[in-house]
């Protein structure tokens, strides 16, 4: 318990996800949580985000949650971060200064550009593939990242790696689902340029809420791991 209070976590990305796995690290014990989201909640986020609540709507999502987070441990260290983590801001958010960096974002331009830059850090990063168009909790699973089957995410992640010759500094743990559901209020456009054009996918709270946790879960344990080693 005194390793999980001393460390330093930065996520990014407090969404369907992210919201669920910062609970998930304070109510474990995580005293010190920078929350990096630019976005405001909405209707739609009711159905799967944690701080999502009809009278939340309107908010900004890591002021809402930061609030929460402190209703659960008010001694807690919590930093809201309205920001969004791009190449042109990446500098601001000093990654170098944390112990575990955690990746929920949705763009998937961020999202390389986060995992190339948090895996040249010292740093431990852990990284949620996609959580949309998932209905079986059976199918959740952990894995190296150039081991994730099954993901059109990680597949388009590690192709657009290969395409431009730049690669993670490290092997990282992802949390994953190999269930590949058609999305029916797609365009038909082809999985493969996910980079290029907005997806609008369904997410269901169960799948979302077991990603976040699941990605806690990973920071957890390499915290005990290490203690116990």
């Amino acid at each position: 318990m005194a390793r999980l209070a001393g460390v330093r976590v930065i996520l990014f990305g407090v969404g369907g996800v992210g919201s669920w796995c910062a609970e998930g690290l304070v109510r474990s014990g995580v005293k010190h949580l920078t929350l990096v989201d630019a976005d405001r909640i909405s209707a739609s986020n009711v159905n799967r985000q944690l701080m999502a609540l009809p009278r939340t709507v309107g908010q900004v999502k890591v002021d809402a949650l930061r609030e929460r987070l402190l209703e659960i441990a008010p001694d807690a260290e919590i930093t809201a971060l309205p920001k969004v983590f791009t190449a042109e801001t990446a500098e601001e958010f000093a990654l170098d200064s944390y112990d575990y960096i955690l990746d929920a974002i949705d763009s998937l331009k961020d999202k390389a550009e986060l995992i190339l830059r948090a895996t040249h850090t010292p740093a431990v990063f852990f990284c949620s593939m996609g959580a949309a168009l998932k209905i079986d909790p059976a199918q959740v699973r952990v894995a190296e990242f150039w081991n994730v089957r099954g993901c059109p995410l990680g597949a388009a992640l590690r192709k657009k790696f290969k395409q431009n010759h730049t690669w993670p500094g490290h092997k990282f743990r992802c949390v994953y689902d190999e269930e590949v559901l058609p999305n029916r209020g797609g365009t038909g456009e082809a999985e493969t340029d996910l980079f290029n054009k907005a997806q609008i996918n369904g997410s269901l709270a169960h799948i979302t809420a077991i990603f976040g946790m699941t990605l806690a879960g990973l920071l957890i344990g390499d915290v005990y791991n290490k203690t116990v080693g």
